[in-house]
């Protein structure tokens, strides 16, 4: 997978040490309820559409941008699901913390394919039928269930327990 050019000269400066990156997700509901998945490149494992905000980028068009890019499909955003950190330590031993932004979105466009290098699978799949997933896309897919549900956030010195450890890719 490609490493953003800025990403990759920070790294130049700071090795694999942490940084804190900006980053969107979304989760991506068809007309029958189903959500939209794609099956990594780098672990083998489904995840939601989701990317780095680039520099000068607002997260919204960074949203955009990125599901397209993986998936092929075209969404419309509906609300800001939740905002929080994530950490994730990648297999050469970069180290990062998202902040990430997740968004409700509806698909109004394009079909599911493997649209880049960084997915092996894209599908969609009955919410109650889904494939096995970590506590963040858990989490992600929970709080944007409901249509009116408020955004979601971590409490004030607290984590939530779905979260547990960084992941490790």
């Amino acid at each position: 997978m490609a490493v953003s050019p800025y990403v990759a000269k920070l790294r130049a400066h700071v090795g694999t040490d942490l940084l804190l990156l900006p980053g969107v997700s979304a989760v991506v509901r068809d007309d029958a309820g189903r959500v939209l998945l794609a099956r990594r490149a780098d672990n083998g494992r489904w995840s939601l559409p989701a990317g780095l905000i680039d520099p000068g980028e607002q997260p919204a068009d960074a949203l955009l941008r990125e599901v397209y890019e993986e998936t092929g499909v075209r969404v419309r955003i509906e609300r800001v699901g939740g905002v929080a950190t994530h950490p994730v330590v990648y297999p050469n031993g970069d180290a990062c913390e998202y902040l990430n932004v997740w968004f409700r979105c509806r698909a109004v466009g394009g079909e599911p394919r493997v649209n880049d290098d960084e997915s092996t699978e894209v599908a969609w799949f009955d919410p109650a039928d889904l494939p096995e997933l970590d506590g963040w896309a858990r989490l992600r897919i929970d709080t944007t269930l409901r249509e009116d549900a408020p955004t979601w956030h971590a409490a004030p010195g607290s984590r939530h327990p779905a979260l547990g450890q960084p992941d490790a890719l």
